[in-house]
């Protein structure tokens, strides 16, 4: 039987030393901020960007948002890893999937939110949230049908998620999926957003999708799918 571990680091630091923990630490950071709802001071030019009142009026957020589902919809009983899951399990609806839902998260915000809150929503099917990064899965070989990763690719250069794709492939069983996106550099929001980014305390990383797909190919993973937003590109892979 597949081994699920979902015990946390004892604290917001990563365990070991860690080459990644300088692009780690300030995306943590700008989201336990983010979660909080702590106000983050910019300077008028920003603030006079019509992207930046797009993110106040909330109009951008659907342009941030990759509905993973309508590549990859949960099934009933599956065991789905969410990585960098925020608060998905209070906002998606798990509960009509009627899939076990475990996430990973750098924000002890979003992670303390999420497991004081889950288990009320749906003790059954909410199995937890692990602090760790992406590159780290606090989980077990062959342990899940599928897994996500969403909203945060562009954080980091390409080299990480080499990384990321090696310990995504250790969890997943054999015949199971990964769904991710990345920025495609080419959209109309991508340059501005990812000024914004920047000013809200985390670099933006705006790799063109074709160096993306040579990683995906080079990391043993084939293209099933590919879906297109206003931002985000998104992919659903396996593993050969």
């Amino acid at each position: 039987m597949s081994k699920v571990s979902n015990s946390s680091p004892p604290n917001a630091e990563f365990l070991g030393p860690d080459p990644w923990q300088p692009r780690l630490s300030p995306v943590a950071s700008r989201f336990n901020q983010e979660y909080q709802g702590d106000p983050i001071e910019l300077p008028p030019e920003v603030e006079s960007m019509p992207i930046f009142h797009d993110r106040v009026s909330g109009a951008l957020q659907a342009s941030q948002v990759s509905p993973f589902w309508e590549i990859a919809k949960p099934k009933k009983n599956q065991r789905c890893l969410d990585i960098g899951c925020g608060v998905s399990f209070l906002v998606y609806p798990w509960r009509d999937w009627e899939a076990y839902f475990y996430g990973q998260e750098i924000s002890t915000v979003a992670r303390d939110a999420l497991n004081s809150r889950g288990p009320q929503l749906n003790s059954k099917l909410f199995k937890g949230v692990c602090l760790g990064p992406a590159h780290r899965l606090n989980y077990g070989e062959d342990a899940f049908d599928l897994a996500i990763a969403t909203g945060f690719s562009c954080y980091y250069p390409l080299a990480y998620w080499t990384d990321v794709l090696a310990e995504v492939k250790r969890v997943l069983k054999p015949e199971g999926s990964f769904v991710f996106d990345v920025v495609n550099p080419e959209a109309t929001l991508a340059e501005n957003w990812g000024i914004l980014e920047m000013y809200l305390g985390t670099e933006v990383f705006l790799e063109p999708i074709t160096e993306w797909e040579k990683l995906i190919k080079a990391s043993g993973c084939k293209i099933v799918k590919r879906s297109e937003g206003k931002l985000f590109s998104m992919y659903k892979v396996k593993f050969e």
